[in-house]
Protein backbone atom coordinates (compact mmCIF):
# COMPACT_ATOMS: atom_id res chain seq x y z
CA UNK A 1 0.00 0.00 0.00
CA UNK A 2 1.17 3.59 -0.67
CA UNK A 3 0.91 5.39 3.21
CA UNK A 4 -1.58 8.39 2.20
CA UNK A 5 -0.97 11.68 3.84
CA UNK A 6 -3.23 11.12 7.01
CA UNK A 7 -1.30 8.21 7.82
CA UNK A 8 2.04 10.21 7.53
CA UNK A 9 1.01 12.90 9.36
CA UNK A 10 -0.55 10.24 12.36
CA UNK A 11 3.14 8.66 11.92
CA UNK A 12 4.75 12.49 12.45
CA UNK A 13 2.73 12.95 15.31
CA UNK A 14 3.11 9.63 17.12
CA UNK A 15 6.71 10.23 17.14
CA UNK A 16 6.46 13.82 18.55
CA UNK A 17 4.50 12.46 21.59
CA UNK A 18 7.20 9.68 21.87
CA UNK A 19 10.24 11.47 21.78
CA UNK A 20 11.00 11.54 25.47
CA UNK A 21 10.45 7.92 25.39
CA UNK A 22 13.20 7.51 22.63
CA UNK A 23 15.58 9.46 24.78
CA UNK A 24 15.62 6.66 27.60
CA UNK A 25 15.84 3.39 24.99
CA UNK A 26 19.01 1.27 24.92
CA UNK A 27 20.63 -0.14 22.13
CA UNK A 28 23.52 -2.38 21.31
CA UNK A 29 24.89 -3.47 18.20
CA UNK A 30 28.20 -4.82 17.07
CA UNK A 31 30.01 -6.17 15.24
CA UNK A 32 31.37 -5.29 12.20
CA UNK A 33 33.38 -1.35 11.16
CA UNK A 34 34.96 -0.05 8.25
CA UNK A 35 36.07 3.14 6.76
CA UNK A 36 34.29 3.92 3.20
CA UNK A 37 35.61 6.04 0.38
CA UNK A 38 32.81 6.82 -1.43
CA UNK A 39 34.28 6.99 -5.22
CA UNK A 40 33.33 8.66 -8.62
CA UNK A 41 34.57 6.63 -11.70
CA UNK A 42 35.72 9.37 -14.21
CA UNK A 43 34.05 9.30 -17.82
CA UNK A 44 35.36 12.43 -19.10
CA UNK A 45 37.86 14.80 -17.59
CA UNK A 46 37.24 18.60 -18.74
CA UNK A 47 40.45 19.65 -16.68
CA UNK A 48 42.29 19.01 -13.29
CA UNK A 49 39.46 20.38 -11.64
CA UNK A 50 36.27 19.31 -13.48
CA UNK A 51 35.28 15.72 -14.99
CA UNK A 52 32.13 13.22 -15.98
CA UNK A 53 31.45 11.05 -13.97
CA UNK A 54 29.74 7.61 -15.36
CA UNK A 55 26.60 7.11 -14.44
CA UNK A 56 25.38 4.14 -13.94
CA UNK A 57 26.69 0.94 -13.41
CA UNK A 58 26.05 -0.69 -17.23
CA UNK A 59 28.05 2.85 -18.43
CA UNK A 60 31.31 1.25 -16.31
CA UNK A 61 30.40 -2.73 -17.57
CA UNK A 62 30.52 -1.41 -21.07
CA UNK A 63 33.84 0.02 -20.28
CA UNK A 64 35.17 -2.92 -18.94
CA UNK A 65 33.77 -4.84 -21.48
CA UNK A 66 35.59 -2.89 -24.21
CA UNK A 67 38.79 -3.70 -21.84
CA UNK A 68 38.62 -7.57 -22.78
CA UNK A 69 41.45 -8.57 -24.76
CA UNK A 70 43.40 -4.99 -24.38
CA UNK A 71 43.69 -2.98 -21.08
CA UNK A 72 42.48 -0.05 -19.48
CA UNK A 73 42.82 2.45 -16.78
CA UNK A 74 39.55 3.69 -14.58
CA UNK A 75 41.01 6.94 -12.45
CA UNK A 76 38.31 7.30 -9.03
CA UNK A 77 38.38 9.64 -7.88
CA UNK A 78 37.00 10.13 -3.67
CA UNK A 79 34.01 12.22 -3.36
CA UNK A 80 33.96 11.33 0.57
CA UNK A 81 35.42 9.14 3.06
CA UNK A 82 32.84 8.45 6.08
CA UNK A 83 32.14 5.64 8.85
CA UNK A 84 31.08 2.74 7.26
CA UNK A 85 30.11 -0.77 8.22
CA UNK A 86 26.36 -1.75 8.34
CA UNK A 87 26.78 -1.70 12.17
CA UNK A 88 28.78 2.04 12.88
CA UNK A 89 25.97 3.56 10.27
CA UNK A 90 22.99 2.09 11.92
CA UNK A 91 24.18 2.58 15.51
CA UNK A 92 25.06 6.14 14.77
CA UNK A 93 21.32 6.49 12.94
CA UNK A 94 20.02 5.35 16.05
CA UNK A 95 21.83 7.25 18.39
CA UNK A 96 20.73 10.68 16.43
CA UNK A 97 17.18 9.78 17.06
CA UNK A 98 18.38 10.25 20.68
CA UNK A 99 18.62 6.25 21.58
CA UNK A 100 21.53 6.24 24.06
CA UNK A 101 23.48 3.56 22.16
CA UNK A 102 26.58 0.98 22.57
CA UNK A 103 28.36 -0.02 19.84
CA UNK A 104 30.94 -3.31 20.14
CA UNK A 105 33.39 -4.03 16.65
CA UNK A 106 35.89 -3.19 14.78
CA UNK A 107 37.27 0.67 15.00
CA UNK A 108 40.10 0.20 15.45
CA UNK A 109 42.47 -1.29 17.73
CA UNK A 110 43.78 -0.59 20.36
CA UNK A 111 42.36 2.39 19.52
CA UNK A 112 39.45 3.98 17.00
CA UNK A 113 40.44 5.17 13.78
CA UNK A 114 40.14 8.76 13.18
CA UNK A 115 36.74 8.65 10.98
CA UNK A 116 34.74 6.95 13.78
CA UNK A 117 35.41 10.35 16.26
CA UNK A 118 32.61 11.86 15.76
CA UNK A 119 30.36 8.39 16.37
CA UNK A 120 32.47 7.98 19.69
CA UNK A 121 31.14 11.36 20.75
CA UNK A 122 27.20 10.03 19.97
CA UNK A 123 27.61 6.78 21.35
CA UNK A 124 29.41 4.64 23.56
CA UNK A 125 32.09 2.68 21.70
CA UNK A 126 34.54 -0.18 22.16
CA UNK A 127 36.56 -1.88 19.85
CA UNK A 128 38.43 -4.77 19.28
CA UNK A 129 39.44 -5.39 16.34
CA UNK A 130 40.78 -2.76 13.24
CA UNK A 131 38.32 -1.74 10.45
CA UNK A 132 37.70 -2.91 7.10
CA UNK A 133 38.27 -0.90 3.90
CA UNK A 134 35.15 0.15 1.49
CA UNK A 135 35.68 1.29 -2.16
CA UNK A 136 31.82 2.31 -2.42
CA UNK A 137 31.61 2.64 -6.48
CA UNK A 138 28.17 5.13 -6.63
CA UNK A 139 26.39 5.62 -9.72
CA UNK A 140 22.80 7.05 -10.62
CA UNK A 141 21.10 3.28 -10.45
CA UNK A 142 23.03 1.74 -8.11
CA UNK A 143 26.32 1.16 -5.96
CA UNK A 144 29.54 -1.77 -6.24
CA UNK A 145 31.19 -2.29 -3.17
CA UNK A 146 34.70 -3.74 -2.95
CA UNK A 147 35.65 -4.36 0.15
CA UNK A 148 38.90 -5.66 2.08
CA UNK A 149 37.68 -7.61 4.63
CA UNK A 150 41.44 -9.24 6.69
CA UNK A 151 40.87 -6.98 10.14
CA UNK A 152 37.62 -8.60 10.58
CA UNK A 153 38.93 -12.07 11.17
CA UNK A 154 39.70 -10.76 14.60
CA UNK A 155 36.41 -10.66 15.13
CA UNK A 156 36.28 -13.35 17.63
CA UNK A 157 34.36 -14.71 20.65
CA UNK A 158 37.81 -14.87 21.85
CA UNK A 159 38.55 -11.59 20.94
CA UNK A 160 35.26 -10.23 22.56
CA UNK A 161 36.62 -11.90 26.10
CA UNK A 162 39.59 -10.98 26.05
CA UNK A 163 39.31 -6.89 24.52
CA UNK A 164 35.87 -6.27 25.75
CA UNK A 165 34.69 -8.88 28.49
CA UNK A 166 32.37 -11.81 28.60
CA UNK A 167 30.49 -10.08 31.51
CA UNK A 168 30.63 -7.14 29.88
CA UNK A 169 29.20 -8.60 26.81
CA UNK A 170 26.79 -10.46 28.42
CA UNK A 171 25.41 -7.01 30.35
CA UNK A 172 24.99 -6.03 27.10
CA UNK A 173 22.77 -8.87 25.18
CA UNK A 174 21.05 -8.84 28.47
CA UNK A 175 20.41 -5.33 29.44
CA UNK A 176 19.94 -3.76 26.69
CA UNK A 177 15.96 -2.57 25.27
CA UNK A 178 17.21 -3.75 21.34
CA UNK A 179 20.32 -5.63 20.12
CA UNK A 180 21.57 -5.78 16.26
CA UNK A 181 23.90 -8.25 14.74
CA UNK A 182 25.18 -7.00 11.27
CA UNK A 183 27.02 -7.76 8.64
CA UNK A 184 27.13 -11.78 8.97
CA UNK A 185 28.56 -12.08 5.63
CA UNK A 186 31.79 -10.18 6.26
CA UNK A 187 32.24 -11.86 9.35
CA UNK A 188 33.99 -15.09 9.32
CA UNK A 189 33.20 -16.08 12.99
CA UNK A 190 29.58 -14.01 13.63
CA UNK A 191 28.17 -17.69 13.66
CA UNK A 192 30.10 -18.96 16.02
CA UNK A 193 29.52 -16.20 18.01
CA UNK A 194 25.61 -16.13 17.75
CA UNK A 195 26.10 -19.83 18.98
CA UNK A 196 28.52 -18.73 22.18
CA UNK A 197 25.65 -16.61 22.84
CA UNK A 198 22.88 -18.73 23.21
CA UNK A 199 24.61 -21.12 24.51
CA UNK A 200 26.77 -19.13 27.47
CA UNK A 201 24.77 -16.32 27.69
CA UNK A 202 21.13 -16.32 26.80
CA UNK A 203 20.66 -19.54 28.22
CA UNK A 204 18.37 -20.29 31.29
CA UNK A 205 17.26 -16.34 30.68
CA UNK A 206 13.81 -15.38 31.26
CA UNK A 207 12.38 -14.58 27.75
CA UNK A 208 11.68 -11.07 28.59
CA UNK A 209 10.56 -10.26 24.44
CA UNK A 210 12.91 -7.45 23.88
CA UNK A 211 14.11 -7.08 20.10
CA UNK A 212 16.46 -7.85 18.43
CA UNK A 213 17.66 -7.35 14.53
CA UNK A 214 19.81 -9.11 12.54
CA UNK A 215 20.98 -8.43 8.71
CA UNK A 216 23.09 -10.93 6.43
CA UNK A 217 24.48 -8.05 4.39
CA UNK A 218 24.70 -9.91 0.64
CA UNK A 219 25.42 -13.11 1.37
CA UNK A 220 25.75 -15.03 -2.30
CA UNK A 221 29.52 -15.74 -1.92
CA UNK A 222 28.72 -18.07 1.52
CA UNK A 223 28.18 -21.43 1.10
CA UNK A 224 23.99 -22.58 0.95
CA UNK A 225 25.35 -24.66 3.94
CA UNK A 226 26.98 -21.45 5.99
CA UNK A 227 23.40 -19.59 5.01
CA UNK A 228 21.08 -21.93 6.35
CA UNK A 229 22.84 -21.98 9.67
CA UNK A 230 23.16 -19.03 10.04
CA UNK A 231 19.28 -18.57 9.44
CA UNK A 232 19.10 -21.37 11.88
CA UNK A 233 21.00 -19.55 14.87
CA UNK A 234 19.00 -16.42 13.94
CA UNK A 235 15.58 -18.26 14.33
CA UNK A 236 17.23 -19.67 17.65
CA UNK A 237 17.05 -15.97 19.44
CA UNK A 238 13.23 -16.34 18.96
CA UNK A 239 13.33 -17.75 22.36
CA UNK A 240 14.50 -14.25 23.80
CA UNK A 241 13.63 -11.88 21.84
CA UNK A 242 11.15 -10.91 19.48
CA UNK A 243 13.44 -11.35 15.93
CA UNK A 244 13.50 -8.78 12.50
CA UNK A 245 15.50 -10.32 9.65
CA UNK A 246 16.33 -7.77 7.04
CA UNK A 247 16.71 -8.24 3.62
CA UNK A 248 17.14 -5.92 0.39
CA UNK A 249 16.35 -7.35 -2.38
CA UNK A 250 19.00 -9.04 -3.58
CA UNK A 251 19.51 -10.61 -0.36
CA UNK A 252 15.78 -11.86 -0.86
CA UNK A 253 16.58 -13.46 -3.85
CA UNK A 254 19.63 -14.75 -2.90
CA UNK A 255 17.89 -16.84 -0.30
CA UNK A 256 15.33 -17.71 -2.51
CA UNK A 257 17.86 -19.68 -4.47
CA UNK A 258 19.31 -21.55 -1.09
CA UNK A 259 15.53 -22.30 -0.30
CA UNK A 260 15.42 -23.80 -4.07
CA UNK A 261 12.17 -21.13 -4.32
CA UNK A 262 12.17 -19.97 -8.14
CA UNK A 263 9.29 -18.20 -10.54
CA UNK A 264 9.44 -14.95 -8.75
CA UNK A 265 9.64 -11.83 -10.85
CA UNK A 266 11.36 -9.01 -9.76
CA UNK A 267 8.56 -6.43 -10.15
CA UNK A 268 6.37 -5.26 -6.88
CA UNK A 269 3.70 -8.60 -7.19
CA UNK A 270 6.85 -10.72 -7.43
CA UNK A 271 9.11 -9.36 -4.45
CA UNK A 272 5.48 -9.27 -2.69
CA UNK A 273 4.90 -12.86 -3.52
CA UNK A 274 8.29 -13.91 -2.54
CA UNK A 275 8.35 -12.51 1.05
CA UNK A 276 5.63 -14.20 2.22
CA UNK A 277 7.40 -17.47 0.62
CA UNK A 278 10.55 -16.65 2.56
CA UNK A 279 8.55 -15.54 5.51
CA UNK A 280 7.09 -19.64 5.67
CA UNK A 281 10.76 -20.75 5.71
CA UNK A 282 12.23 -18.58 7.90
CA UNK A 283 11.00 -18.69 11.29
CA UNK A 284 10.96 -14.92 12.51
CA UNK A 285 8.69 -12.70 13.91
CA UNK A 286 9.05 -9.83 10.89
CA UNK A 287 10.43 -10.56 8.07
CA UNK A 288 11.61 -7.08 6.12
CA UNK A 289 12.61 -7.02 2.44
CA UNK A 290 13.47 -3.02 1.65
CA UNK A 291 13.96 -2.82 -2.20
CA UNK A 292 15.04 1.09 -3.30
CA UNK A 293 11.82 2.49 -3.31
CA UNK A 294 9.52 0.79 -1.22
CA UNK A 295 9.60 -1.68 1.49
CA UNK A 296 7.14 -5.01 2.64
CA UNK A 297 7.15 -6.19 6.22
CA UNK A 298 5.77 -9.70 7.04
CA UNK A 299 4.27 -10.14 10.95
CA UNK A 300 1.69 -12.38 11.89
CA UNK A 301 0.43 -14.26 8.40
CA UNK A 302 0.02 -10.19 7.62
CA UNK A 303 2.27 -8.31 4.78
CA UNK A 304 2.56 -4.39 4.89
CA UNK A 305 3.82 -2.63 1.66
CA UNK A 306 5.10 1.43 2.23
CA UNK A 307 6.52 3.70 -0.93
CA UNK A 308 9.42 5.35 -0.10
CA UNK A 309 9.70 9.30 -0.59
CA UNK A 310 10.84 10.35 -4.37
CA UNK A 311 14.74 10.96 -4.50
CA UNK A 312 15.70 12.42 -7.77
CA UNK A 313 19.07 13.11 -7.11
CA UNK A 314 20.63 11.48 -4.04
CA UNK A 315 23.02 12.70 -2.42
CA UNK A 316 24.22 9.42 -1.43
CA UNK A 317 23.30 6.04 -1.25
CA UNK A 318 26.18 3.77 0.75
CA UNK A 319 24.45 3.09 4.35
CA UNK A 320 20.80 3.85 3.18
CA UNK A 321 19.64 0.37 3.89
CA UNK A 322 20.98 0.45 7.38
CA UNK A 323 19.32 3.90 8.05
CA UNK A 324 16.21 2.18 6.76
CA UNK A 325 16.77 -0.26 9.54
CA UNK A 326 17.49 2.20 12.34
CA UNK A 327 13.89 3.56 11.28
CA UNK A 328 12.18 0.39 11.37
CA UNK A 329 13.88 -0.60 14.48
CA UNK A 330 13.20 2.88 16.24
CA UNK A 331 9.21 2.24 15.63
CA UNK A 332 9.36 -1.33 16.83
CA UNK A 333 10.30 -0.78 19.96
CA UNK A 334 7.69 2.50 20.11
CA UNK A 335 5.25 -0.57 19.60
CA UNK A 336 4.04 0.85 16.55
CA UNK A 337 2.04 -1.38 13.89
CA UNK A 338 4.20 -2.58 10.86
CA UNK A 339 2.82 0.63 8.57
CA UNK A 340 4.07 3.31 11.08
CA UNK A 341 7.36 1.42 11.68
CA UNK A 342 7.95 1.61 7.44
CA UNK A 343 7.52 4.59 7.55
CA UNK A 344 9.84 5.39 9.72
CA UNK A 345 12.32 3.01 8.30
CA UNK A 346 11.68 4.67 3.98
CA UNK A 347 11.71 8.01 5.78
CA UNK A 348 15.21 7.69 7.41
CA UNK A 349 16.78 6.14 4.42
CA UNK A 350 15.08 8.63 2.09
CA UNK A 351 16.18 11.84 4.37
CA UNK A 352 19.77 10.27 4.42
CA UNK A 353 20.08 9.77 0.44
CA UNK A 354 18.85 12.96 0.25
CA UNK A 355 20.98 15.18 2.68
CA UNK A 356 23.83 12.46 3.01
CA UNK A 357 23.42 12.41 6.48
CA UNK A 358 21.37 11.17 9.41
CA UNK A 359 17.89 12.21 10.43
CA UNK A 360 16.94 13.27 14.37
CA UNK A 361 13.15 12.59 15.16
CA UNK A 362 12.38 16.21 14.05
CA UNK A 363 13.66 15.97 10.25
CA UNK A 364 11.82 12.91 10.20
CA UNK A 365 8.43 14.25 11.07
CA UNK A 366 9.25 17.10 9.34
CA UNK A 367 9.59 14.98 5.90
CA UNK A 368 6.52 12.49 6.56
CA UNK A 369 4.85 16.12 6.32
CA UNK A 370 6.66 17.10 3.33
CA UNK A 371 6.90 14.45 1.47
CA UNK A 372 8.09 14.46 -2.39
CA UNK A 373 6.21 12.63 -4.51
CA UNK A 374 6.52 10.75 -7.47
CA UNK A 375 5.53 13.60 -10.40
CA UNK A 376 3.27 12.71 -12.60
CA UNK A 377 4.06 11.44 -16.66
Amino acid sequence: MASDSKTRRECATNLRDNQDKISHMTAFLGLDGFVDEIVHVVDQRQDAENFNRLPSIQSLSDRIEDASGKSTNLELVTHRIKIGGNGPIMANALATFGLHVTYLGALGYPNAEPVFADFCRTAETHSIAQPGHTDALEFDDGKIMASKLTPLNEITWANIEERFGRRQFAAKILGSQFVAFVNWTMIPYMSDIWEKTLNEILVGQPQTRRKIFFDLADPEKRTREDIRRALELISLFGQYFDVTLGLNEKEAFELAEVFDLSGFTQDRNGIEQLTVKLADRIPVETLLVHPVRYALAFTNHELTVVDGPHVARPVITTGAGDHFNAGFSMGKLLSFENQECLLCGVASSGFYVMNGKSPTVDDLTGLMENWPEQPSN
